[in-house]
């Protein structure tokens, strides 16, 4: 049986790739207590991180800050002077389209 995280983080990565078709994926960060890392995503610099916790996923927007997130997709480091994070718990709704825009203008912000 699948985890409901692996799911989660399988149209997690969905989305963000669909935000860019030169966006990459790399797993970075491995270490005895992960080891199978974190997923990160590039295009023209960092976008987004997806880290797997025991109740949650979480998506850090490395700029997140200076994003406009209208739709208030934005639920966690909300005080964070840079980043910005969505936490997704296993009930928890997405509103995919917001989130596809974010990525989006994460992928803007970076081409500057």
């Amino acid at each position: 049986m699948t985890d409901w995280r692996t799911e989660r983080v399988d149209r997690l990565r969905s989305l963000i790739a669909s935000g860019d078709p030169a966006m990459v994926e790399e797993t970075k960060w491995r270490k005895p207590t992960n080891p199978d890392g974190v997923p990160t995503f590039s295009c023209d610099g960092l976008v987004a991180t997806v880290e797997t916790y025991k109740d949650k996923v979480k998506v850090t927007f490395a700029k997140g800050a200076s994003l406009t997130d209208p739709q208030g997709v934005f639920n966690a480091s909300l005080d964070a002077g840079t980043r910005r994070a969505v936490d997704l718990k296993e009930s928890d709704a997405l509103d995919e389209d917001a989130f596809v825009q974010l990525v989006k203008d994460a992928v803007a912000l970076n081409r500057g």
